[in-house]
């Protein structure tokens, strides 16, 4: 029975989370070497809703959530739990005190098995002591059958694709059965199928009283699924709206300071030869006869639900994973690309769509990054690096693509998700490829960047630059392609020209 003390504390802790929500921060600053992260900013989050935090990438989002994850501790400021002033002083403190985060990046250990992932430091063990395997794969096939997640509990997790990983982070943080959840780009990966699926699973959450913090640069997601949105700029608190008393413009204004007058700046370019033919490309067991060309000046938009594929033919036309059998030409002669180093000297670039594992090298500096690509013979004379020029470049580029960074000397990992993926985009252009295959340009990406590289994107084709871009996300394909290639488990299911393409028939032959 509670004695009557400890029942009006209790009624203490509901009145002040009912008052200032369940979470509640104030006046939180965190400064890093050269940059000032976040300034005085604030956030509420009440129990039972959906809170989408908003902002250009490098506005301090990011850096906000990992303070209350207990990952970074602020320089000043106060953080409220239920009402109560707590010091979150790291991951684990956090968890323990009922707050989980899904980080944008992935942050699962890919030699264990998905039940091991989710239950890391919670296994159930058994007479002996010894870890449970039998009752911990049970455990996880239960809790993903209430999230409606088909994946084997024993598969590991190295053999799972982004999108299946993705999935596996957010079981594993409601596992957790936490007040608070943050939710960082939980889409980025995801197709629109698994988009709903994962809102469906937030709505659930929502509706046991759970607050939670969704980070999304995807507008239409906010509409959805957010009941109050709260926009941060250059690491500054702009203000706290409930999403159904603004637009989408007002939102972009907020974020921006300025307005964002064409999101798909796609015009008709000549679109001349074919550059690049594919033909009965085969790899057993992942796809088989894939056939396509791709001219010069063309946007080839490649769809397809996640399992279609897309990635591991981009992988293959890079040498990354080299075919079994079929031909690929370019300029009409066959040519064998069995490494990536052949096809740069073929003149193609390839954007990975997982920065974080096969794109950015994390602990170099933003220099090194863009310059890898870079370094060949052209910048090299007598044996040596023209270092100044090269700098200069990658120095351009970064303006160009507005990457917010102190100086090109700072460590990639202490960049935004945002940032890094235009990193990734500054050394592939500074390449000058013919051939630019682009597997989610972008993700993770903040609307006014999306614009800018949206806008590359078609001035490289108005110079004669092949383009093969891979996208989950529809209005980008639909506002970018010439012609668009569909996939479906690992073959071609059609093609579309600009002018006939809707969601609809997209969506068709993706799930053919």
């Amino acid at each position: 029975m509670v004695s009557p003390r400890t029942a009006a504390a209790i009624d203490r802790v509901h009145a002040a989370t009912e008052r200032e929500g369940v979470l509640s921060i104030s006046g939180i600053r965190k400064e890093f070497p050269g940059v000032l992260a976040l300034d005085d900013v604030q956030l509420r989050i009440r129990p039972g809703t959906v809170h989408a935090l908003m902002g250009e990438n490098g506005a301090g989002k990011s850096t906000l959530m990992k303070i209350i994850a207990g990952v970074y501790q602020p320089d000043a400021g106060e953080i409220r739990l239920r009402g109560q002033v707590v010091a979150l002083k790291s991951p684990l403190d956090a968890l323990e005190q009922g707050i989980s985060m899904i980080h944008q990046e992935l942050a699962l250990m890919n030699w264990m098995t998905v039940a091991e992932n989710i239950w890391i430091r919670r296994e159930p063990k058994n007479r002996f002591g010894l870890i449970d395997h039998n009752k911990m794969a049970q455990m996880t096939a239960d809790l993903f059958d209430r999230l409606n997640i088909r994946l084997d509990p024993r598969a590991q997790v190295s053999e799972l694709t982004v999108a299946q990983k993705q999935m596996v982070e957010i079981a594993k943080a409601v596992s957790h059965n936490s007040d608070v959840l943050i939710m960082d780009e939980p889409t980025s990966a995801l197709t629109e199928r698994e988009v709903d699926h994962l809102f469906a699973i937030i709505r659930d959450l929502r509706s046991r009283g759970i607050g939670i913090v969704y980070i999304t640069h995807k507008m239409n997601e906010l509409f959805e699924i957010a009941d109050e949105f709260t926009v941060f700029r250059d690491g500054k608190y702009v203000g706290t709206h409930n999403a159904s008393d603004v637009t989408r413009d007002d939102i972009i204004r907020m974020m921006v300071g300025r307005e964002i007058t064409n999101m798909f700046p796609k015009v008709d370019c000549p679109i001349g030869e074919t550059i690049l033919e594919v033909r009965n490309l085969t790899l057993p067991g992942v796809f088989h006869d894939v056939s396509f060309s791709l001219r010069r000046g063309e946007i080839l938009g490649l769809a397809g639900l996640v399992g279609s594929k897309r990635s591991n033919v981009a992988e293959a036309l890079f040498g990354v994973t080299p075919v079994e059998s079929g031909q690929i030409l370019i300029d009409g002669q066959e040519v064998a690309i069995r490494t990536p180093a052949q096809a740069m000297a073929h003149g193609m670039a390839f954007l990975t769509e997982d920065r974080k594992e096969t794109g950015c090298f994390l602990t170099l500096d933003c220099l090194e990054n863009i310059q890898s690509a870079l370094i060949t013979r052209s910048h090299v004379k007598n044996g040596f690096v023209q270092q100044a020029e090269v700098t200069r470049l990658a120095e351009d580029m970064a303006k160009t693509l507005r990457v917010k960074t102190p100086n090109l000397q700072e460590t990639v990992e202490n960049l935004s998700g945002g940032n890094q993926q235009k990193l990734l985009i500054a050394r592939w252009l500074l390449t000058k490829p013919r051939i630019l295959i682009l597997d989610e340009p972008t993700r993770g990406i903040d609307v006014g960047a999306k614009s800018e590289i949206h806008r590359l994107i078609t001035e490289l084709a108005a110079q004669g630059v092949a383009v093969l871009m891979i996208s989950s996300e529809l209005p980008e394909v639909l506002g970018m392609s010439d012609r668009i290639m569909v996939m479906h488990e690992g073959h071609v299911s059609g093609f579309l020209d600009r002018a006939e393409a809707d969601q609809v028939k997209i969506m068709s032959l993706a799930a053919k």
